[in-house]
């Protein structure tokens, strides 16, 4: 598996202009293009894996509970 999240240059693109939004609404800061890019960079590289490992335990949880439901009607 790649450890690095890919993401398609529109998407970035939009990230990056939800954090200069973010920034002028509230800090009332006007950040440009690249360093938003670079705002966002860092958070996919320091703070994404976090979010997206709560995924898969989110997922383990349900499929776990989901395969005690399909053992809970096995016949004996």
């Amino acid at each position: 598996m790649n450890s690095k999240f890919e993401i398609t240059k529109e998407q970035k693109e939009e990230m990056a202009g939800h954090i200069q939004a973010y920034f002028e609404q509230e800090r009332g800061e006007d950040i440009g293009n690249l360093a938003a890019l670079m705002f966002l960079d860092f958070f996919m590289d320091k703070l994404a894996p976090v979010f997206y490992n709560l995924g898969v335990e989110d997922s383990h949880t349900y499929m776990t509970e989901k395969l005690d439901d399909l053992f809970a009607i096995q016949k004996v």
